[in-house]
């Protein structure tokens, strides 16, 4: 697939696309004869992967060291599942924190709901 193909299919920018692969977020893409980018399934899954982690809020420095530390092979697989335990633990927090603030806001809206005397 190329950079466009890709970009239109996760609804990222080509030059976001460029970006990941810059700083290592997307392990090398193969080019064609003519040197354009040709994305594979697997590299298509690591887009996957990264949009939904960064949508979650992970941040970059966190996968660019995940990823990284995938490549080095299978003996990395303790400290990559370490870096997504704390990863998770921040979500899981960042979650309590945004269903107090839901719970505060359906509490004021139902305010407007009550009777007025």
């Amino acid at each position: 697939m190329t950079i466009a193909e890709v970009a239109k299919r996760y609804g990222i920018s080509a030059d976001t696309l460029r970006y990941y692969e810059k700083i290592g977020l997307i392990p090398h893409i193969g080019r064609n004869k003519s040197g354009i980018r040709n994305y594979t399934e697997e590299d298509c899954h690591w887009i996957e992967f990264i949009r939904c982690m960064r949508g979650a809020g992970l941040p970059i420095e966190a996968l660019t060291r995940y990823i990284a530390l995938f490549q080095q092979g299978e003996e990395t697989a303790e400290e990559r599942k370490l870096i997504l335990i704390d990863e998770k633990e921040k979500l899981e927090k960042r979650i309590s924190e945004l269903n107090d603030t839901l719970d505060r806001l359906n509490f004021k809206i139902a305010q407007y709901n009550k009777p007025k005397l």
